[in-house]
Protein backbone atom coordinates (compact mmCIF):
# COMPACT_ATOMS: atom_id res chain seq x y z
CA UNK A 1 0.00 0.00 0.00
CA UNK A 2 1.68 3.43 -0.86
CA UNK A 3 1.57 6.02 1.67
CA UNK A 4 -0.15 9.47 1.19
CA UNK A 5 3.80 11.05 0.45
CA UNK A 6 5.04 9.68 -2.79
CA UNK A 7 7.74 6.66 -2.11
CA UNK A 8 6.31 5.83 1.08
CA UNK A 9 5.04 2.08 1.28
CA UNK A 10 3.37 -0.08 3.99
CA UNK A 11 3.60 -3.71 3.72
CA UNK A 12 1.34 -6.30 4.97
CA UNK A 13 3.09 -9.65 4.80
CA UNK A 14 1.95 -12.58 4.15
CA UNK A 15 1.32 -14.61 7.07
CA UNK A 16 0.57 -18.21 7.95
CA UNK A 17 -0.73 -18.97 11.44
CA UNK A 18 -1.90 -22.57 12.80
CA UNK A 19 -2.42 -23.30 16.73
CA UNK A 20 1.49 -23.53 16.85
CA UNK A 21 2.00 -19.81 15.83
CA UNK A 22 2.87 -18.55 12.75
CA UNK A 23 5.50 -17.78 9.77
CA UNK A 24 6.26 -15.57 7.65
CA UNK A 25 9.02 -14.52 5.35
CA UNK A 26 10.19 -11.14 6.45
CA UNK A 27 11.78 -10.46 3.47
CA UNK A 28 11.79 -11.57 -0.03
CA UNK A 29 14.61 -10.01 -2.41
CA UNK A 30 13.03 -10.59 -5.91
CA UNK A 31 8.73 -10.55 -4.32
CA UNK A 32 10.08 -6.72 -2.94
CA UNK A 33 12.11 -5.57 -5.81
CA UNK A 34 9.17 -6.19 -7.88
CA UNK A 35 7.61 -3.43 -5.41
CA UNK A 36 10.01 -1.18 -5.94
CA UNK A 37 12.04 -1.94 -2.73
CA UNK A 38 15.82 -2.13 -3.30
CA UNK A 39 16.67 -5.93 -4.16
CA UNK A 40 19.95 -5.75 -1.56
CA UNK A 41 19.72 -4.24 2.04
CA UNK A 42 23.71 -4.06 3.53
CA UNK A 43 23.04 -3.66 7.04
CA UNK A 44 20.36 -5.18 9.71
CA UNK A 45 19.92 -2.71 12.98
CA UNK A 46 17.83 -3.87 15.92
CA UNK A 47 17.34 -1.31 18.89
CA UNK A 48 15.08 -2.16 22.63
CA UNK A 49 13.20 0.67 23.73
CA UNK A 50 12.61 -0.12 27.50
CA UNK A 51 9.77 2.42 28.29
CA UNK A 52 6.56 3.50 25.93
CA UNK A 53 7.39 7.11 25.19
CA UNK A 54 10.99 6.99 24.12
CA UNK A 55 11.20 8.84 20.88
CA UNK A 56 14.32 7.90 18.34
CA UNK A 57 14.42 10.74 15.41
CA UNK A 58 14.23 12.53 13.20
CA UNK A 59 17.39 10.43 11.72
CA UNK A 60 18.48 10.53 7.96
CA UNK A 61 21.80 10.61 5.53
CA UNK A 62 23.20 13.08 3.69
CA UNK A 63 23.89 12.27 -0.14
CA UNK A 64 26.20 9.85 -1.15
CA UNK A 65 25.43 7.85 1.99
CA UNK A 66 21.49 8.12 1.70
CA UNK A 67 19.87 5.02 3.76
CA UNK A 68 16.52 3.84 2.00
CA UNK A 69 14.81 2.02 5.50
CA UNK A 70 12.40 -1.32 5.60
CA UNK A 71 11.01 -1.40 9.00
CA UNK A 72 9.27 -3.35 11.39
CA UNK A 73 8.32 -4.27 15.19
CA UNK A 74 9.47 -7.22 16.73
CA UNK A 75 8.19 -6.60 19.86
CA UNK A 76 5.62 -4.06 21.26
CA UNK A 77 4.63 -1.67 19.22
CA UNK A 78 5.40 1.80 17.46
CA UNK A 79 3.95 5.02 16.07
CA UNK A 80 6.50 5.23 12.81
CA UNK A 81 6.86 8.58 11.25
CA UNK A 82 8.05 9.73 8.05
CA UNK A 83 8.98 13.34 6.82
CA UNK A 84 9.67 14.24 3.52
CA UNK A 85 12.82 16.60 3.13
CA UNK A 86 13.10 16.35 -0.01
CA UNK A 87 14.07 20.02 -2.08
CA UNK A 88 11.56 21.24 -5.02
CA UNK A 89 8.93 18.28 -3.67
CA UNK A 90 5.17 19.04 -2.95
CA UNK A 91 5.05 17.60 0.20
CA UNK A 92 8.49 19.04 1.47
CA UNK A 93 8.16 19.34 5.24
CA UNK A 94 4.96 17.03 5.84
CA UNK A 95 4.81 13.82 7.74
CA UNK A 96 2.86 10.50 7.44
CA UNK A 97 2.67 8.35 10.48
CA UNK A 98 1.44 4.61 10.88
CA UNK A 99 1.04 1.92 13.99
CA UNK A 100 3.47 -1.13 13.56
CA UNK A 101 3.75 -3.76 15.87
CA UNK A 102 4.47 -7.15 16.35
CA UNK A 103 0.79 -8.30 16.53
CA UNK A 104 -0.17 -6.69 13.00
CA UNK A 105 3.58 -7.41 11.70
CA UNK A 106 3.21 -4.59 9.50
CA UNK A 107 6.80 -3.31 7.85
CA UNK A 108 7.15 0.33 6.53
CA UNK A 109 9.73 1.13 3.47
CA UNK A 110 11.25 4.93 4.27
CA UNK A 111 13.42 5.81 0.50
CA UNK A 112 16.00 7.97 0.87
CA UNK A 113 14.74 11.89 1.04
CA UNK A 114 12.92 11.16 4.12
CA UNK A 115 13.69 11.61 7.92
CA UNK A 116 12.50 9.23 10.27
CA UNK A 117 11.56 8.40 13.65
CA UNK A 118 9.51 6.16 16.04
CA UNK A 119 7.84 6.59 19.44
CA UNK A 120 7.32 3.62 21.48
CA UNK A 121 3.62 2.66 22.48
CA UNK A 122 4.28 0.10 25.15
CA UNK A 123 7.72 -0.56 27.30
CA UNK A 124 9.75 -3.02 26.14
CA UNK A 125 9.59 -2.58 22.16
CA UNK A 126 12.15 -4.27 19.63
CA UNK A 127 12.37 -2.64 16.20
CA UNK A 128 14.50 -4.12 13.41
CA UNK A 129 15.26 -2.56 10.25
CA UNK A 130 17.25 -3.25 7.14
CA UNK A 131 18.95 -0.32 5.43
CA UNK A 132 20.82 -0.08 2.08
CA UNK A 133 23.61 2.16 3.05
CA UNK A 134 25.86 1.37 5.52
CA UNK A 135 25.74 4.08 8.58
CA UNK A 136 28.64 6.98 7.92
CA UNK A 137 28.75 9.09 11.35
CA UNK A 138 30.26 11.54 8.85
CA UNK A 139 27.04 12.07 6.92
CA UNK A 140 24.29 11.31 10.05
CA UNK A 141 21.67 14.45 10.36
CA UNK A 142 18.65 14.68 12.20
CA UNK A 143 15.52 17.38 12.77
CA UNK A 144 14.03 18.10 16.05
CA UNK A 145 11.58 15.66 17.10
CA UNK A 146 8.78 18.67 17.83
CA UNK A 147 9.70 21.27 14.55
CA UNK A 148 6.53 23.01 15.25
CA UNK A 149 6.70 24.16 11.09
CA UNK A 150 5.82 19.83 10.60
CA UNK A 151 3.71 19.56 13.38
CA UNK A 152 4.04 15.56 14.30
CA UNK A 153 1.47 15.01 16.55
CA UNK A 154 3.06 12.08 18.68
CA UNK A 155 1.09 9.70 20.87
CA UNK A 156 2.84 10.98 24.05
CA UNK A 157 3.23 14.26 26.16
CA UNK A 158 6.48 13.34 28.21
CA UNK A 159 8.56 12.27 25.44
CA UNK A 160 11.89 10.16 26.60
CA UNK A 161 14.75 11.41 24.28
CA UNK A 162 18.55 11.20 23.86
CA UNK A 163 21.03 13.91 24.27
CA UNK A 164 21.18 14.08 20.20
CA UNK A 165 17.41 13.88 19.73
CA UNK A 166 17.25 16.53 21.68
CA UNK A 167 19.81 19.10 20.19
CA UNK A 168 18.43 18.51 16.95
CA UNK A 169 17.82 21.84 14.53
CA UNK A 170 14.46 22.15 13.28
CA UNK A 171 14.26 21.57 9.66
CA UNK A 172 14.41 24.91 8.32
CA UNK A 173 17.95 24.78 9.35
CA UNK A 174 18.98 21.25 9.34
CA UNK A 175 21.18 20.49 6.54
CA UNK A 176 20.03 18.11 3.92
CA UNK A 177 20.69 17.41 0.45
CA UNK A 178 17.71 15.56 -1.30
CA UNK A 179 16.16 17.13 -4.49
CA UNK A 180 12.82 15.72 -5.64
Amino acid sequence: MEGKLAGIKLIEPTVFEDARGYFMESYQAERYAKNGLPKAFVQDNHSLSKEAGVIRGLHYQLHPQAQSKLVRVTAGAIYDVVVDIRTGSPTLGQWEGFELSAENKLQLFVPAGFAHGFCTLVSNTEVQYKVDRLYSKEHDRGILWNDPAIGIVWPTTQPILSEKDARHPVLALAEHNFKY
